[in-house]
């Protein structure tokens, strides 16, 4: 199982910084921002080679599911 922040949300965020940048801002003065979207993915394979059963409401829940 992997929980963390939405790479494709990152990239975005990479990529308004950046036009940011472009248009003159200066970085120091551009504010901190985190990514707001996380993602749950759930490697099935790997449960199963553990012996672990993943609970269907926790499957249900998955932004992605690997068979």
């Amino acid at each position: 199982m992997s929980y963390g922040e939405s790479l494709r949300d990152a990239y975005r965020l990479v990529g308004a910084y950046a036009g940011r940048i472009l248009k003159g801002e200066k970085p120091a003065d551009l504010p901190v921002q985190q990514s707001t979207k996380v993602e749950l993915f759930i490697n099935l394979k790997t449960a199963k080679a553990l012996g672990l059963t993943v609970p269907q409401s926790l499957l249900a829940r998955a932004d992605e599911v690997i068979e």
